[in-house]
């Protein structure tokens, strides 16, 4: 991979976890003033935005660091299908319609790292470059 192509997978992941990691703090910690009372406030422990924000807060951040990318992205991508799903396509046949935008483009993004790992510059390939330094125990 040329050093243009690590550069923008590095920017992507990067990116792509940063916003998720902003979205679950706003539902969880409050960043941003947090979700106002006429849309619920902050939710209580173990519902399903709550659930989902803690996936957010926690998924944001390994999948910005590039750490346990592949299984962390998975399960996001799979968030972001039910936040579809569920909370956007019933209320229109076609994203742009329904403004399910950003679930769409976060769930295929998430795929694609559980699909091809965190990329050079990431918390996985710095793993990975130890334990192959290591030596070996019998």
């Amino acid at each position: 991979m040329d050093k243009v192509k690590q550069i923008t997978f590095f920017l992507l992941r990067v990116v792509s976890g940063l916003l998720f990691m902003q979205a679950g703090g706003l539902k969880i910690l409050d960043w941003f003033g947090g979700i106002p009372a006429e849309f619920g406030g902050h939710p209580a422990f173990l519902t399903q935005t709550w659930i989902g924000g803690m996936l957010e807060v926690v998924g944001g951040f390994a999948v910005m660091i590039g750490l346990f990318t592949q299984p962390v992205a998975f399960i996001l991508s799979g968030e972001m299908a039910v936040a579809y799903f569920q909370f956007h396509q019933p209320n229109g046949a076609w994203p742009v319609q329904n403004h399910g935008e950003p679930a769409v483009l976060l769930c295929f993004i998430f795929l694609f790292f559980a699909a091809h790992g965190a990329g050079p510059w990431s918390a996985d390939r710095l793993i990975a470059q130890l334990r192959s330094r290591q030596p070996a125990t019998a």
